[in-house]
């Protein structure tokens, strides 16, 4: 599983050195997929764990204005990626301007998922939840 929050800097050539920890996570499988996540991140699926959520998205009504959109922005901006024997992944060039990622790049492990963001759009991020926090009552809805 991914786990922890990791600051990493891309290469010259926009390659992403992945956690070393995640990397003995992906020893087996090392095609993984990269596409716009909510609150200006990146999401970074295993190719496992996005063949299921390809396969949910593929459930959705048709009919559906929401369904539609989701698949838009999941699928419609989804790239495969290879980690190469080095433990790195190209970060394509409309995905980094997505997220405001430049130099830096926040690694953040989601158990099954990684997200990726800048270093500001994490900061604000955390500054957020903190303030805002999850009361009783919201872990609660959640089934926490």
């Amino acid at each position: 599983m991914f786990l922890g929050t990791y600051h990493h800097k891309l290469d010259a050539k926009g390659r992403l050195s992945l956690p070393r920890k995640f990397r003995t996570y992906l020893t087996t499988e090392r095609e993984l997929v990269i596409t716009k996540g909510m609150d200006n991140c990146l999401f970074l699926f295993p190719r496992r764990e996005w063949e299921q959520i390809r396969e949910q998205l593929r459930q959705l009504k048709l009919g559906s204005r929401d369904a539609r959109r989701a698949r838009r922005l999941l699928l419609g901006n989804a790239e495969e990626v290879v980690m190469d024997r080095m433990g790195r992944i190209l970060i394509p060039p409309a995905l980094r301007e997505y997220a405001g990622i430049q130099q830096e790049v926040v690694v953040v492990g989601l158990d099954w998922y990684m997200e990726l963001w800048s270093p500001e759009a994490w900061a604000q991020e955390l500054d957020e939840a903190e303030a805002s926090g999850l009361a009783e009552e919201q872990w609660e809805r959640l089934g926490i």
